[in-house]
């Protein structure tokens, strides 16, 4: 087996085909991860949630991480990571351009409202809360088969 870095292009392509990830980001020197759902769109991935803790860390600190990865076997695997910045997308005109995006992205997918309907809590809670994360450096990893020809090295 071989590990090798991803392309741009390849990392973005990874992101593309999958929309389930997590999200990482940190309060007080303190990290927090959660699965997401999200949306490539050019050098932004849309989600959306409800008033919890990853929006008011995301809020406190807008660092955040995305990481996707796909496993077809313990051998055979990707891995990407998004690195960027939370960028809240509240219901006014200066932000309509860009929610109309992302409620498209999500409309791609059916029960697409699914994860934050489910959040029990007061009501204020379940108002959704629409974001995306301006994409700054994109990072990823893939394993292949090494043929069977040709000879690894092991060192000491």
């Amino acid at each position: 087996m071989q590990v090798r870095d991803l392309t741009e292009t390849e990392c973005q392509e990874v992101l593309q085909r999958l929309n389930l990830g997590r999200i990482a980001c940190a309060k007080d020197n303190q990290p927090y991860v959660v699965p997401a759902y999200f949306y490539l769109d050019g050098r932004y991935l849309y989600s959306f949630g409800t008033l919890g803790q990853k929006i008011e860390w995301m809020r406190a600190n807008p660092r955040v991480c995305v990481e996707v990865d796909e496993t077809t076997d313990g051998s055979h695997w990707t891995t990407v990571l998004a690195y960027g910045y939370y960028e809240e997308l509240p219901d006014i005109p200066e932000h309509s351009e860009a929610r109309q995006r992302a409620l498209a992205l999500f409309q791609t997918r059916p029960a697409w409202w699914t994860p934050a309907a489910a959040k029990r809590g007061a009501r204020e809670h379940h108002v959704p809360i629409v974001y995306r994360i301006s994409i700054t450096r994109l990072t990823g990893r893939r394993t292949s088969s090494v043929d069977s020809g040709s000879s690894v090295e092991s060192g000491s």
